[in-house]
């Protein structure tokens, strides 16, 4: 059976960058082919081929099969060596005399607030893609640092799914803060809006976060329990992947309601009806912990933690804290 395999040599990357060797070797997925087959297939002379499919060869793209004598011609069968491949590779700046450091996961007013405390000693790059695909993005090797606020059916914060993520790394989980999320609506609340089933009711308009963060996940254990089926919510399917995109269409009219942390409702003028409070922690391979040392530091700073404070919903009397795994 094939296998995909991750592509990670930025020199391979660059060689599939040519349309023309990208199409040799997916041809040589399909199926293994000579010199004189692919130029069939592709319309070119056999020695256009054999140029780019030793370069292939060379990057350990491809490989030789089957060797064939017939009247006396010797043809050799290539194929790829992998099945299908996944494009991997992190692109950052030259190195300089500010480490750089990638944060992937889930969005939170305190990690921007963080990553700006820190410009004097690290760039923080930060991507927010939702607390699980944060974590998958670490366990690939393509960010530094994710950020999580996952609950299992336990009702145990992020722990459970770093062990099931990372079985076979150390890792340490630092808590940021504890925040507390619910629903945003428009000033004054003009649709009446008081709890998730009002997100049923016709005529309300809700925007979503996206698959895979922590706060869709909640929604969606929160929806099977009380039985309300996502197809009956008017927007359901429409996503974003912050909360400050959430906060801002609802407060364009773009949606009626949407769920968010209470100081993305406060930044935005918006009425916000309580619904959890929850901890989110900092994840990282225990590696990287020379690296992110500043940043750490800074977790326990008077100044950080008052700017956290001042994030209205927002609590700092854990931050700082190892969490056991």
């Amino acid at each position: 059976m094939s296998s995909i395999e991750h592509l990670r040599n930025f020199d391979q990357i660059k060689l599939l960058a040519d349309p023309r060797r990208l199409k040799i070797l997916r041809q040589l997925m399909a199926a293994p082919a000579s010199l004189t087959q692919l130029g069939l297939v592709l319309g070119e002379h056999p020695a256009w081929v054999r140029h780019h499919l030793k370069q292939l060869e060379k990057a350990g793209l491809v490989e030789i099969v089957e060797t064939r004598i017939s009247s006396g011609v010797v043809e050799k069968f290539y194929r790829a060596r992998a099945g299908g491949l996944l494009l991997q590779e992190l692109i950052l700046p030259e190195a300089s005399s500010h480490p750089v450091v990638v944060f992937s996961g889930s969005h939170d007013l305190a990690v921007e607030l963080l990553a700006r405390e820190l410009t004097r000693q690290l760039d923080v790059l930060t991507l927010p893609v939702g607390s699980l695909d944060g974590l998958m993005t670490l366990r690939q090797g393509l960010c530094h640092l994710s950020g999580a606020h996952l609950l299992d059916a336990n009702g145990e914060y992020n722990t459970p799914f770093v062990q099931h993520i990372f079985p076979d790394r150390p890792m340490q989980i630092i808590t940021l803060a504890h925040r507390e999320q619910g629903l945003m609506t428009a000033p004054g609340n003009p649709k009446g809006i008081r709890s998730l089933a009002d997100l049923a009711r016709a005529g309300v308009t809700f925007i979503n976060r996206n698959a895979g963060s922590g706060t869709r996940l909640w929604l969606d254990r929160q929806l099977q329990m009380r039985g309300i089926l996502p197809e009956y919510i008017q927007g359901y399917q429409t996503s974003i992947s912050t909360h400050t995109e959430c906060a801002r269409a609802v407060q364009s009219g773009k949606a009626d309601a949407a769920i968010g942390l209470r100081a993305a409702a406060h930044q935005f003028g918006l009425d916000f009806i309580p619904l959890f409070h929850e901890r989110y922690d900092l994840i990282f391979p225990q590696e990287q912990a020379d690296l992110l040392s500043p940043l750490l530091d800074t977790l326990q700073t008077g100044p950080f933690r008052r700017g956290v404070e001042s994030l209205t919903g927002y609590e700092t009397a854990h931050t700082g804290e190892q969490i056991p795994i």
